[in-house]
């Protein structure tokens, strides 16, 4: 089957975060919304069939986990990540941050040394200050167009940290970090005590010539000290179905987590949550995926190609997972981010997410999402190329 994501979808007037949210902030509707990270394709048909179906048993009463769930998950995870899971090493989470938040709680104390890599997705910050833990900074560097991580950075703030929550894929740089990376970090955690939880929502969504790696796949040690958190709702465009899950090959890490989710009485997901989970995770979710991952990849070349011939001072980080572009305008004529938000707000009527709230190493970022169909990314970029002309020019 061939799905449609050149489609154009109605979403004004839906209550939708992106569209109507977004009108709530500025009051205006003339402004194109690129911004929060989801997609205006579709949602896949499967999941559209599988609460169809739900909602025909005539009783939305509370729901629990079955095996169906599980077994989702596990095959899932083994064929397309080659991560050998059992239904206890598993539990669901109400949205990953959330998890994390439940984490920070449950692994950690009041004062204690959390460490993030900014720019990252800013509610890791969020979560660290609001909890009273201390947050440290390890902040990634640019290399040839993709984020690196500072080792000799990270091995001199690690001592002392009882937590690093790594955004693996990540977000907003669009990195895959490889196996090898991986193992560093994990060895350098290991040696120190520091619990990893790594954020592994975008995991799905590795472009063609990447290979995402599980982080609890890069060495023995990363399985005695990780916590990971995913979800079907990136993928497959269904962040409005809250379903979320974490896995532990840890069995002290799942005791002090899991335990405190259960006592908590935050275990259980809604009506919808674990069926559609478990269409997205089937053959038929496997090929849609593939086919959103083609056309995605192909409207970020679209957007690269056209700034390097048309809008050469704006530099995209080179994208190598998901559908968010990480804009560079370090060159362009701003004397401050207020004129770069202005550019592309009044100037180019788009909206997307300023780079500084991922940390200050973002402040000269724009995040682009190019999840939307391809006749309205030209729209995007002709009114981009307009206003790029008018500043430059001048």
């Amino acid at each position: 089957m061939l799905y449609d994501f050149d489609k154009h979808i109605e979403r004004r007037g839906t209550d939708c975060l992106k569209y109507d949210g977004l009108y709530q902030m500025l009051g205006r509707s003339d402004v194109k919304p690129l911004w929060v990270a989801d997609m205006d394709f579709e949602t896949p048909p499967f999941v559209i069939r599988t609460i169809e179906k739900r909602l025909r048993q005539r009783v939305l009463g509370y729901t629990v986990p079955t095996d169906r769930f599980y077994q989702a998950i596990i095959s899932w995870m083994k064929r397309r990540h080659s991560v050998s899971l059992e239904p206890q090493d598993i539990h669901f989470v109400a949205g990953i941050v959330p998890g994390i938040h439940h984490a920070l709680n449950a692994l950690t104390e009041k004062g204690d040394k959390v460490l993030i890599q900014p720019p990252v997705y800013h509610p890791f910050a969020h979560l660290i200050e609001v909890n009273e833990r201390t947050r440290v900074d390890n902040p990634l560097h640019i290399v040839n167009g993709r984020y690196e991580m500072d080792f000799d950075d990270l091995e001199k703030k690690l001592p002392g940290c009882k937590m690093m929550i790594l955004c693996n894929p990540h977000n907003p740089g669009g990195t895959v970090w490889t196996a090898d990376v991986l193992e560093r970090v994990a060895k350098l955690c290991h040696r120190y005590g520091v619990t990893v939880l790594s954020d592994e929502i975008h995991s799905d969504m590795a472009h063609r010539g990447h290979t995402y790696t599980p982080f609890v796949n890069c060495c023995p040690e990363a399985r005695e000290i990780s916590l990971a958190m995913n979800a079907p709702s990136k993928a497959f465009n269904m962040p409005g179905i809250v379903v979320s899950y974490c896995y532990s090959l840890s069995p002290s890490i799942r005791e002090r987590y899991f335990t405190f989710l259960d006592r908590a009485d935050v275990a259980l997901g809604n009506i919808f949550a674990y069926d559609c989970l478990a269409a997205c995770y089937s053959e038929e979710g496997e090929e849609w995926l593939n086919q959103m991952l083609d056309y995605v990849t192909e409207n970020c070349k679209i957007v690269i190609d056209f700034l390097r011939q048309q809008c050469p001072r704006i530099r995209p980080m080179l994208p190598e997972n998901s559908f968010l572009l990480f804009l560079d305008n370090s060159d362009m004529p701003f004397t401050t981010t207020t004129e770069m938000h202005d550019f592309y707000l009044n100037k180019s009527g788009l909206y997307l997410n300023e780079g500084e709230m991922f940390g200050k190493e973002g402040e000269k970022f724009m995040r682009l999402n190019v999840a939307l169909p391809r006749a309205e990314l030209d729209d995007v970029l002709h009114q981009l190329k307009q206003s790029y002309d008018e500043i430059v020019a001048s």
